[in-house]
């Protein structure tokens, strides 16, 4: 029982029974004593995968495609930005401002509780003004100063929709590709398919910042592994301290006798294995091993201090923060130089229901240094060819106010018919506007871009059909699109 593995140009044979089930050898003498002996081989085979990550590509006939990307940052800023406010101009709405949002235009769409019961839905241009920057003439808002520096870096899509109008099954839809909570977020589904290129680093790193107590908040199942084996979810860094728990042994304990504890420990580990065939107890091994790992090359990779003035002059004071959004997005640029597959950074506090004006002034200050320095640093590196950028919300937001108009206290509610999202390096078109709305920002015109057609583009970049990209669970072949998805290839640079 013998059967050859191909991974990329490389090949390698792997008996899955000549020592631990044969059955020409083994006295079957029962159905339970098949079925131990048979699932104890393709645990074997598993640990083996595990451990020599290169000898199985998980990916298999997924990988289709030429990659123009080795790896991805996601910068999800949480709560959802106002497209109408900082990329979607719409200078037509000064001349609606304070009247009731037109039914043509609204169609009927059902709304949240929080304005279903407001007496009337006011128009509300933005109060920013909007310039042309590049050689594209891109628009975007005088909020963002610094990302005008590299808009012809960007490829800015306009047309974006998703079907949930609250945060929670939105942000689920837009990292697991469904709205029901338990399936395998995107940096776990290209973690299974593509392994990492440093085995001294997970191939999943997750970055938080950002938020106050009432911001929406941020589950473990949104870079969970669902139902992949477990050592594709994603790893959390902590904003202060060491960036991992216990990444540091207790005192007395040496480099050498945790080695020897792991040793000990794995070996009691894969008899269990043996006798079960548990997948998950053979990811605990191989996780171990990474932590074990982890302790020589995390601490240099997380240790910021060692980067020169003039990175956090282009970064911005607080990169010198440990746990800010500028912070993190310095460290996602040293991870993804080390190899890091998937870098998810989450920025909380953009659910501006109230006091939009005053809190996206706060929230573009915290962002937009960073954000545009990062681009720039990847560029300049030489890294931003082969990695691909995307900033996004979960959806957009109304163009009539929540709340008095008034008062000027007024906020916008959630909006999934259309907000804005942009792509930088990993083979999209630079300099690129993509899709368009209708003059009140509230109903995609052009090209409309679900939530499932970003994710196939993304798995594209990377060289991945995303169709093919599958695992079965519970008698069906799940994938991260669903039974959906399109690329866009417009927005792609030719091969």
């Amino acid at each position: 029982m013998r059967r050859k593995i191909q991974h990329g140009d490389s090949a390698s044979d792997f008996d899955a029974g000549s020592s631990v089930f044969d059955i020409r050898r083994s006295p079957l003498r029962s159905r339970r004593g098949f079925l131990e002996r048979a699932s104890a081989g393709i645990g074997v085979a598993a640990l083996a995968s595990l451990l020599n990550p290169k000898l199985f590509a998980s990916a298999g006939d997924a990988l289709r495609f030429a990659p123009t990307a080795k790896r991805v940052i996601f910068l999800h800023q949480s709560g959802a930005p106002s497209q109408i406010d900082l990329f979607d101009e719409k200078p037509e709405l000064t001349k609606w401002h304070g009247k009731e949002t037109p039914a043509a235009i609204r169609m009927g769409q059902r709304l949240t509780t929080m304005t279903s019961e407001q007496a009337s839905l006011p128009v509300t241009a933005s109060p920013f003004q909007f310039a042309r920057y590049g050689e594209s003439g891109t628009a975007l808002s005088e909020l963002l100063p610094h990302m005008s520096h590299v808009v012809d870096d960007l490829c800015i899509v306009r047309s974006m929709y998703t079907e949930a109008i609250n945060h929670d099954p939105a942000i689920t839809m837009i990292h697991t590709g469904t709205e029901q909570p338990g399936r395998p977020s995107i940096g776990s589904w290209i973690s299974y398919g593509l392994g990492s290129e440093n085995t001294d680093l997970p191939a999943f790193v997750v970055l938080l910042s950002g938020g106050i107590p009432g911001d929406q908040p941020l589950f473990g199942r949104l870079w969970g592994s669902g139902f992949l084996p477990s050592q594709h979810q994603g790893v959390k860094f902590r904003g202060q301290g060491d960036p991992v728990l216990y990444l540091n042994n207790p005192a007395g304990i040496t480099r050498e006798i945790r080695r020897r504890m792991l040793d000990s420990l794995s070996a009691l580990n894969r008899l269990q294995s043996e006798t079960t065939g548990d997948a998950e107890i053979d990811a605990r091994i191989a996780q171990f091993e990474l932590a074990y790992r982890m302790q020589d090359s995390l601490p240099r990779i997380a240790n910021l201090a060692e980067e020169p003035e003039h990175t956090f002059e282009m970064y911005g004071e607080d990169a010198k923060q440990p746990g800010t959004y500028a912070a993190n997005c310095l460290l996602a640029r040293r991870l993804v130089e080390q190899g890091v597959r998937f870098v998810q950074l989450y920025h909380r506090g953009w659910d501006h229901h109230t006091s939009i004006v005053s809190r996206l002034k706060v929230k573009c200050r915290e962002t937009d240094q960073a954000s545009a320095a990062l681009v720039q640093d990847l560029k300049q590196r030489g890294l931003l060819k082969d990695t691909l950028i995307v900033w996004a919300g979960e959806f957009g937001r109304t163009v009539f106010c929540q709340g008095d108009l008034a008062a000027n206290d007024y906020g916008r509610d959630h909006h999934p018919r259309c907000f804005s999202i942009w792509l930088s390096g990993g083979g999209v078109k630079p300099g690129l506007t993509y899709g368009a709305t209708d003059d009140f920002s509230y109903n995609v015109t052009e090209d409309p871009v679900h939530v499932h057609d970003l994710q196939a583009t993304i798995l594209r970049c990377l060289g991945i059909d995303h169709e093919q990209l599958t695992f079965r669970f519970q008698s069906r072949d799940h994938r991260l699109t669903d039974i959906g998805g399109r690329v866009l290839s417009e927005i792609l640079c030719e091969q």
